[in-house]
């Protein structure tokens, strides 16, 4: 076979005879890494194999697209690229990537359309931290490259080293973002395949769930309280560690309180949580909670401690609120309850006890603004069933205090 290492020995002549004998998988070298390959659907390719760390093979482009002559001129760059210490195929990339970063097809700016439709659908606070992620993790790695040409293996890789942080369900969650943004490219014509897909397999599977550690009879939740009462607590923590206990609201909730969302002084008050805060986004109402007489008492008296304004749990330590940290960290470690309950644990509480006094499933799943499972549900509920919840709540309170006082 005509060619050698190092030296051009190739004829115009040689390439075309063999490019017309065509045999699948034939290389006919030139020299220096150069040859020209028959690919397994009969089109004659350039390329080069070289050695940077590992032996690799750069991709050239199709005979005779591509002539001898510029074959070997493209062998001279790669040559000179060598020299200076860096990888042809990524220099290539790097090219490519700078190229496209001023059009309309990079990931970061399809990610960006995506995340603009989903804001639509999600809460204030998902998509900030959606947003937060995809930035810190994603952007800086595949951000400026053309979506249409990501790899599995980019995806793979960037999803890893997200992972060696040891947050497996930060990557997990990233990933998923990452298949919606492919999902959405294919869906507008911007590539044709979702290279998120098979990356899945570089994760280890999620450990099989197990629930939010809770306390599930009252005597244990009245021990709780009497326990809080005498620790040793800032009085915004001890305050919405109560709001938390008498609501079952999310932590996240509580901890955002403002106190224009509280009416104290109506026939009924109510804690009104707009529907950006909330992490259901499927419903247009906000979510309304009748606050039990207990916990109404102590609000009142909070107000006249701290004034109206503002956050109901402003933070001693200048910070806007309190945060939630601040309150898990009072249970798992001031009142030792690691594995036992959290300020979640409330709200599973709350569902068990009040299905096992008799209350519907359908009240308590509205009290605690839980998505409904089908279309007839969320249509028979569109009026809240608002007294319901009020017995509800009230029913909840007194049985609370009734457990926090018992000996």
């Amino acid at each position: 076979m005509a060619g050698g290492i190092g030296v051009s020995r190739l004829t115009d002549k040689e390439v075309k005879a063999f490019v017309a004998q065509g045999e699948r998988g034939g290389k006919l070298f030139d020299g220096g890494g150069l040859y020209l390959f028959i690919t397994a659907a009969g089109s004659a390719s350039w390329r080069i194999k070289y050695r940077f760390g590992k032996e690799k093979t750069y991709t050239i482009g199709l005979y005779p697209v591509v002539t001898l002559a510029a074959a070997r001129s493209e062998l001279t760059e790669l040559k000179r690229l060598l020299l200076e210490g860096k990888d042809p195929v990524t220099n290539r990339r790097l090219n490519k990537a700078a190229n496209a970063a001023s059009t309309d097809n990079t990931f970061q700016v399809v990610a960006k359309e995506w995340l603009a439709m989903k804001k639509k659908e999600w809460s204030a606070v998902h998509y900030i931290k959606s947003a937060r992620a995809l930035e810190r993790d994603i952007y800086p790695t595949l951000g400026k490259l053309p979506v249409s040409d990501i790899t599995p293996a980019m995806v793979a890789v960037t999803i890893e080293e997200i992972n060696k942080r040891d947050v497996l369900e930060t990557a997990t969650r990233i990933l998923a973002h990452l298949n919606g943004v492919f999902r959405y490219a294919q869906a507008k014509g911007y590539c044709e395949n979702n290279p998120a897909t098979a990356a899945r397999e570089v994760l280890p599977r999620k450990k099989i769930a197990e629930h939010m550690p809770a306390l599930l009879d009252f005597s244990s939740l009245g021990d709780l309280l009497r326990r809080a009462e005498l620790a040793s607590l800032s009085p915004s923590v001890r305050m919405a560690h109560r709001l938390c206990a008498f609501t079952a609201t999310r932590i996240s909730n509580v901890v955002e309180a403002e106190w224009k969302e509280f009416d104290l002084v109506a026939d009924t008050p109510v804690w009104t949580i707009p529907r950006e805060k909330m992490k259901t986004q499927s419903r247009a109402e906000d979510h309304r909670i009748p606050l039990c007489t207990e916990i109404v008492t102590e609000l009142r008296s909070w107000q006249g401690k701290i004034g109206s304004k503002g956050f109901v749990f402003p933070s001693p330590t200048g910070r806007k609120h309190i945060t939630r940290e601040s309150i898990e960290k009072m249970y798992r470690v001031t009142l030792k309850l690691d594995g036992k309950h959290t300020p979640h644990g409330w709200r599973s509480a709350f569902t068990t006890l009040c299905r096992e006094n008799g209350f519907e499933r359908e009240v308590v799943e509205l009290a605690l603004d839980h998505a409904h499972d089908n279309e007839v549900v969320r249509a028979y509920d569109r009026g809240e069933r608002f007294e319901k919840r009020i017995s509800l709540y009230q029913w909840w309170g007194a049985e609370l205090a009734t457990a926090q006082t018992a000996k």
